[in-house]
C-alpha cells in the first residue's frame, strides 16, 4: 500500500476501515485508491492502482486524478466521479474501456469499476473510494475465443484458403498487446521452397522478396524454422546471423525480430511457417508462445483442408475426364461401326449390281471383232467381255480390254458363265482353241 507523502490519517474518523482496505489491496492485483475532496486527490492507493494508471509518472504529495492520469478526463472517468460525488450513489461500471498512455506508448485496457462515496460521520460526502479489476486479458481471451470460432467456421465451410490466412494474420495483429505483423509462407510439395501465403501488413516489396525462399539451416527465421521443424526465436535481426541475407531487406521494412513457427500436417510432413515480426528488438512471453501454437495448430487446420479439397477436386476432374473420354471413344466406336456397316451395305450393293449387270449381259450376242477399238475400229477377235456396274458391256479383244480396265471406273471381265476374274485368268491367246 502506497500513502501520499506528508498525508496522516491516523485518529480521523473511519481510520479503522481505511486500514481494512489496506491490508485487502495492499499486494492484490485489483486495484484500490482513496480520492478526497472535488478535485478527487489521490489520497491513499495500493501499488496496483499506480502501476495501471500512473506507471513511471512521478507522484509528490496528493495528486488530482486528473493529472496524475490526465487521460482519464477525456474518457468520461473523472465525469463518472464527479457524478458519484454529487449523487452520493454507488456505481459500477463493466468491461470500461480505457486507453492508457499516450502515442506510441498508449494502449487500450479494459476494466470492471466499483465507484463507493466516502462520507464523514454527518453524512456529507468527502471522497470517493475506487475498486478496480483488469479485465483487459479476459477481453482478449474472449475476443481470441471469437475470432477463432470464426477461422474454424471459415475452414469448416471451405473458405478459401487465402482469405482464412488472410482474416487470421489480421485476428493476430489486432490481439496482441504490442505491434505485431503476421506472415504465413506455404511450402511447396517438395517442401524446399516457401511460397507467400498471407502477410496483410508487411510492405509488398518485402512479401515479393521473401516469395520461394529455400528452406535450410540460417536461411533467416522462416527457412530455418521449416527446416528444423522447430520455432525459431530472432530477438534482434541486427545482429542474427540468420539473418545475414536479408538483414538490410528486413531495414527496409522495418522490421527488428521475427519468431518463426513451423506450420505441420498430422503426419508431421512440413505444410508452411508462422511468423510474428516486430518493430523493435524483443524476447517473446508465455502468452506470444502460446498465440503462436493456436494459430499454427489453425493455419495447419486450414491448409490441411484444403490441400484435401484440392485433391478431392483434382480428383473430380481426373474422373470427369475419364467419364468424357470413355463417353467419346464410345460415341467413335458407335460412328465407326455405323460407317463400316454403311460401308458394307454399299459394297453388298454394288456386288449385286455388278452380278445384276453381268447376268444381264450374259445374254447378248457374241461378237466376232473386237468392240473396243474405239473411232478406228479393231479386227482383232473378240475374246474377252469386260462390263461395268451401270450395266454396259462389250467385247474385245485382250488389249483392248486390259486398256478398258485401266482406265474404266468398276470394269470388270464377264463371260456368259459370270465368271468374271475366272474368264480373264482362263483367257486363250488370239487364234488358239478353246480348252474345255
Amino acid at each position: 500500500m502506497t500513502a501520499a507523502p506528508g498525508r496522516h490519517t491516523h485518529g480521523e474518523p473511519g481510520q479503522a476501515a481505511e486500514d481494512d482496505l489496506r491490508a485487502l489491496f495492499g499486494r492484490s492485483t485489483v486495484m484500490f485508491a482513496s480520492l478526497v475532496g472535488p478535485e478527487h486527490l489521490v489520497d491513499t492507493a495500493n501499488p496496483a492502482f499506480f502501476a495501471t494508471f500512473a506507471g513511471q509518472r512521478a507522484r509528490t504529495g496528493p495528486t488530482p486524478l486528473g493529472e496524475l492520469v490526465p487521460e482519464l478526463a477525456e474518457q468520461g472517468f473523472i465525469a463518472v466521479l464527479d457524478e458519484v460525488r454529487r449523487t452520493g450513489e454507488s456505481h459500477t461500471g463493466h468491461d470500461v474501456r480505457i486507453v492508457l498512455g499516450t502515442g506510441l506508448h498508449a494502449r487500450e485496457a479494459f476494466f470492471d469499476f466499483t465507484h463507493e462515496p466516502r462520507r464523514d460521520p454527518d453524512g456529507t460526502v468527502t471522497g470517493i473510494r475506487v475498486i478496480g479489476v483488469e479485465t483487459t486479458q479476459a477481453k482478449h481471451a474472449q475476443h481470441l475465443m471469437t475470432e477463432h470460432r470464426a477461422l474454424l467456421e471459415q475452414i469448416a465451410r471451405q473458405a478459401p484458403l487465402t482469405e482464412v490466412l488472410d482474416g487470421m494474420a489480421r485476428c493476430i495483429e489486432t490481439l496482441s498487446p504490442q505491434e505485431v505483423l503476421v506472415s504465413v509462407l506455404l511450402a511447396e510439395p517438395d517442401g524446399l521452397h516457401l511460397r507467400h501465403g498471407a502477410a496483410p501488413s508487411l510492405p509488398d516489396f518485402y512479401n515479393r522478396a521473401i516469395d520461394g525462399i529455400a528452406t535450410g539451416e540460417g536461411v533467416g527465421s522462416c527457412g530455418t524454422a521449416a527446416h528444423r521443424r522447430e520455432p525459431v526465436i530472432v530477438t534482434d535481426i541486427a545482429t542474427d546471423p540468420f539473418w545475414d541475407d536479408f538483414r538490410d531487406l528486413a531495414d527496409r521494412a522495418g522490421v527488428a525480430a521475427c519468431w518463426s513457427t513451423p506450420i505441420l500436417a498430422r503426419d508431421g510432413s512440413l505444410l508452411g511457417t508462422f511468423a510474428m515480426y516486430h518493430r523493435v528488438p524483443r524476447v517473446p512471453q508465455d502468452s506470444d508462445f502460446a498465440l503462436a501454437r493456436v494459430f499454427a495448430d489453425t493455419a495447419a487446420l486450414a491448409v490441411e483442408r484444403h490441400h484435401d479439397e484440392q485433391a478431392r477436386r483434382d480428383a473430380e476432374t481426373r474422373l470427369e475426364a475419364a467419364h468424357d473420354d470413355l463417353a467419346k471413344a464410345v460415341r467413335t466406336e458407335r460412328e465407326l461401326r455405323a460407317e463400316a456397316e454403311q460401308r458394307a451395305a454399299a459394297a453388298a450393293e454394288l456386288a449385286e449390281r455388278m452380278r445384276a449387270a453381268a447376268a444381264a449381259q450374259a445374254a447378248v450376242p457374241h461378237p466376232e471383232r473386237c468392240g473396243l477399238g474405239g473411232a478406228d475400229g479393231c479386227t482383232a477377235p473378240a475374246e474377252l467381255k469386260v462390263a461395268d456396274s451401270w450395266g454396259d458391256s462389250s467385247w474385245g479383244c485382250q488389249a483392248h480390254v486390259e486398256e478398258a480396265m485401266i482406265n474404266v471406273r468398276s470394269a470388270f471381265i464377264a463371260n456368259e458363265d459370270l465368271g468374271g476374274l475366272a474368264a480373264y485368268i482362263n483367257r486363250r491367246p488370239a487364234g488358239r482353241p478353246r480348252v474345255d
